[in-house]
């Protein structure tokens, strides 16, 4: 299969269900607007690139390799991001629906998750050192054996993290979100 290499070019209201975006490397692109469902992207890799307003929801992704990436205001329902090349990976996302969703066993060090919904996120084994969840929703997300040192939580909600199986140290939480570190003990804060 040939391979192509894209730089610099910017993809508007494209769906790429039918016509499938060709297997290759895209550098500084943008996808505007785009549709994804159910495409399979693997083996293919994005380096600073930005996908805006686009419908990603159950992308393939096996060994494809996401670096220095950012999603903003896209629907990325039960991606699994652990599929992806370890090596480099790196993204950001901005008023993103990241429902069911898995970043298993990725480091995911210093990105930033700003006002999305991460409801029902696996986030085991995942290294989240200095993450930032802005206004973020948590409800029934996954954190087990996770690394959230230094990450910060203030402004997020609905979270349950279990002090005893994830490593915390200095992460930030508001005097609010301290409940859902107490979640385990099932006792009544009012």
């Amino acid at each position: 299969m040939t391979s192509s290499f894209t730089e610099h070019k910017e993809f508007q209201r494209v769906s790429f269900t039918h016509n499938l975006l060709p297997q290759g490397e895209y550098e500084h692109c943008v996808f505007d607007n785009c549709i994804f469902t159910k495409c399979d992207l693997s083996n293919m890799n994005f380096a600073d690139c930005e996908f805006k307003h686009c419908d990603l929801s159950l992308v393939k992704l096996k060994n494809s390799v996401l670096r220095d990436v950012k999603f903003t205001g896209c629907k990325l329902l039960g991606v699994h991001f652990e599929e992806c090349n370890k090596f480099g990976f790196s993204a950001n996302f901005e008023r993103c629906q990241v429902k069911l969703s898995s970043f298993y066993k990725l480091s995911l060090k210093e990105s930033v998750f700003k006002e999305c919904d991460l409801q029902e996120v696996d986030f085991t084994e995942t290294n989240l050192t200095a993450v930032r969840f802005e206004q973020c929703d948590l409800s029934r997300t996954i954190f087990n054996n996770t690394v959230l040192e230094k990450a910060d939580l203030r402004s997020s909600y609905n979270y349950s993290i279990d002090p005893e199986t994830n490593r915390i140290k200095k992460a930030k939480f508001s005097f609010t979100g301290i409940a859902g570190l107490l979640d385990k003990y099932n006792i009544v804060i009012e």
